[in-house]
């Protein structure tokens, strides 16, 4: 599990990576904007996720996503389509969801209500 610091804040967000059926999940604790969001991308896309052109993000747990977290994962989205893969949301509480929804992201990259669901496509 991955710690990012900030501001006076414990932990604003947390990473877990584990692999199920092949496919890699990451699983976000905590906050995603500019100051967290490139420990969201090494996450995704970065040495360490060689092998995984099929990945899904559990927001279950992100209590915040701005604008530059968004972006994030349509990079994460274009690098696995590139390869063949796929990268799928799961879980994004509504507050989260909303956002993903006003930004148009649920467009372009598969959204999920449970990571289950987004194990099994």
């Amino acid at each position: 599990m991955t710690s990012i610091p900030g501001k006076g804040w414990p932990e604003r967000l947390s990473i877990e990576k584990r692999t199920i059926n092949g496919i890699r999940v990451v699983t976000l604790h905590g906050e995603i904007d500019l100051d967290t969001v490139a420990a969201v991308r090494d996450a995704l896309v970065a040495p360490g996720s060689e092998g995984f052109a099929c990945v899904v993000a559990d927001l279950s747990a992100v209590t915040y996503l701005d604008s530059s977290g968004t972006n994030v994962f349509v990079a994460a989205h274009r690098v696995m389509n590139d390869v063949g893969g796929w990268l799928r949301i799961a879980g994004a509480r509504e507050s989260v969801r909303r956002v993903i929804e006003l930004i148009g992201l649920d467009l372009a990259v598969d959204c999920h209500p449970t990571l289950q669901q987004a194990l099994a496509g």
